[in-house]
C-alpha cells in the first residue's frame, strides 16, 4: 500500500516552522508499516531548507522514504506533464483529519486489520467501561 504521511503536526508536534519533538511511537509504528512492506510517501508542505530539515530529522532515527511530495521517487514536471503534489496514495495518515489523528498504535492496527476508524470506535464501545480507550477523535461518533 501507499501511504501519504504529513511531518508537522503527525510524526512531530506542530511548531513549523522548526521541528517539534516527536509525536509518541510516530517513528516507530512507520518504521513497522515499512517493515510490512508498505511504501511511506513524505507528504508535507514543507519545502527547502524545511522540507530538507525535515527529511533529516527522520533520517537521523532511521526513517527513510520512499518519495516525497510525489508519487513515486523520479517523478518531476520533465518526465510527467501533468506532475501535481496531489499525491494518489492509498491512504493519508494527517493531523488534518477529520475527527484528529488518533494514536499511532491505532493507526497501526488500522492499517494492518485494514479496519476503519468508525469500526474501531464500535468495537472499542462493547469493552467494558474499565477497559474503554478514551481518545478525543472517538467523541465524534459518540451519542
Amino acid at each position: 500500500m501507499l501511504i501519504a504521511v504529513d511531518f508537522d503536526g503527525t510524526i512531530v508536534e506542530n511548531k513549523y516552522p522548526e521541528i517539534g519533538r516527536e509525536l509518541p511511537f510516530a517513528v516507530e509504528t512507520l518504521k513497522m508499516l515499512q517493515a510490512d512492506r508498505h511504501r511511506l510517501v513524505l507528504w508535507s508542505c514543507r519545502q527547502g531548507r524545511l522540507l530538507d530539515d525535515a527529511l533529516d530529522w527522520c533520517r537521523e532515527r532511521g526513517l527513510e522514504f520512499y518519495a516525497v511530495n510525489s508519487d513515486y521517487p523520479e517523478e518531476t514536471f520533465e518526465n510527467n506533464p501533468y506532475f501535481t503534489r496531489k499525491i494518489k496514495a492509498d491512504l493519508f495518515i494527517d493531523d488534518r483529519n477529520l475527527g484528529g489523528l488518533p494514536d499511532w498504535g491505532v493507526i497501526y492496527q488500522m492499517v494492518t486489520k485494514k479496519t476503519s476508524w468508525r469500526e474501531m470506535v464500535n468495537a472499542n464501545e462493547m469493552l467494558d467501561n474499565s477497559d474503554r480507550l478514551h481518545r478525543p477523535w472517538w467523541q465524534f461518533w459518540k451519542k
